[in-house]
């Protein structure tokens, strides 16, 4: 590739995306090079053994899948949002001590609960809003 055909950054123009080339010059950002068609042809056991066969994207072992551990929705939740527990607890009214449980898997959030947990994580201002008024 010449040097002048390299990229040197993306940048937005209005609602589509360019490459700025060396020169200053732009062309369109080439966003999707899929080929569609090939993948459509392919059968299950084709496009398993090309997803096996990229280094980056193998399945993990029964060793690792044993190492993780889950994250409770309420941490991810006030994770997410930049929150103390303290904090997420006083601004959700929450009690601190059911927060700092449902952390720890010392007990599990109800229904309501993850309800209302899943309302926070689609609108966290929305539900601020309404607890004050």
């Amino acid at each position: 590739m010449k040097s002048e055909e390299r990229m040197v950054r993306v940048e937005r123009r209005g609602d589509r995306y360019v490459e700025v080339l060396p020169n200053g010059r732009t062309r369109p950002l080439q966003t999707d090079k899929t080929d569609w068609s090939r993948l459509e042809a392919m059968t299950d056991e084709e496009i398993e053994a090309a997803a096996r066969a990229d280094p980056d994207a193998q399945p993990l072992t029964d060793a690792q899948l044993k190492r993780m551990r889950r994250i409770p929705l309420a941490k991810h939740l006030r994770w997410k949002l930049g929150l103390s527990q303290t904090e997420f607890a006083e601004r959700f009214h929450i009690p601190l001590q059911a927060l700092r449980d449902w952390e720890r898997f010392r007990s599990e959030p109800d229904e309501t609960v993850l309800a209302y947990l899943k309302v926070i994580a689609a609108d966290a201002e929305f539900v601020e809003r309404a607890l004050a008024s």
